[in-house]
């Protein structure tokens, strides 16, 4: 099955979703900045994260990370976007597991710096993730994973036009712990979306 690859230069532009804070593709040199972001939200994601060992936090190996990911991202095989206020890494917003064919789907996954919730920013993210998604890679379907018991994210997936679809039981390996999570998908194609999607707070 093809996958879409990450020619058009429209994925690699910066966007503002919100005044000073940009939603853009993650660089090479994005190490240090991405390992600062994990330390101060070390506590803040742990109950959403598989368990991370403490090189995890270090510059040196988010450097690496980095680096595969930007890799990644020209070969076509996932899109990984960062928040920023400034030289700061305030969040992340991904698509992994991009695939063309008949499926043309791709898995979403963000979060947001602690310091930062409560702005609409998950919900600007995810728009302007999708919006790439669909005008950018083609892609047809995106799908998201949340824990059952995770009230928030649930409710911004449903605010940006998700429809919950299912659960799957002992889904992924989170706090490590094998977890259900429920399913949402978002039909890019479908003539609902965006206007699904609740208008965001200015």
């Amino acid at each position: 099955m093809s996958t879409p690859k990450p020619a058009n230069s429209d994925l690699w532009a910066h966007r503002e979703i919100a005044p000073d804070i940009v939603l853009r593709p993650i660089a090479g040199g994005d190490g240090p900045a991405l390992a600062a972001a994990h330390r101060k939200n070390r506590a803040h994601l742990a109950p959403w994260d598989p368990l991370r060992s403490e090189s995890f936090f270090r510059d040196d190996a988010q450097s690496v990370e980095a680096l595969n990911l930007h890799a990644a991202c020209r070969d076509g095989q996932m899109l990984p976007l960062v928040l920023c206020a400034g030289d700061r890494i305030i969040g992340r917003a991904t698509l992994s597991g991009i695939s063309g064919g008949p499926f043309c789907s791709a898995n979403l996954g963000y979060w947001v710096d602690a310091e930062f919730t409560g702005r609409g920013l998950a919900r600007a993210a995810i728009a302007r993730t999708a919006e790439i998604a669909r005008n950018s890679l083609g892609l047809h379907r995106l799908q998201a994973a949340a824990l059952p018991h995770n009230a928030a994210s649930r409710a911004v997936l449903r605010a940006s036009g998700f429809h919950e679809i299912g659960l799957a039981p002992a889904y992924l390996q989170i706090a490590g712990t094998w977890q259900d999570h429920v399913l949402s998908q978002l039909i890019l194609h479908d003539s609902e979306w965006p206007a699904a999607a609740k208008p965001i707070p200015g």
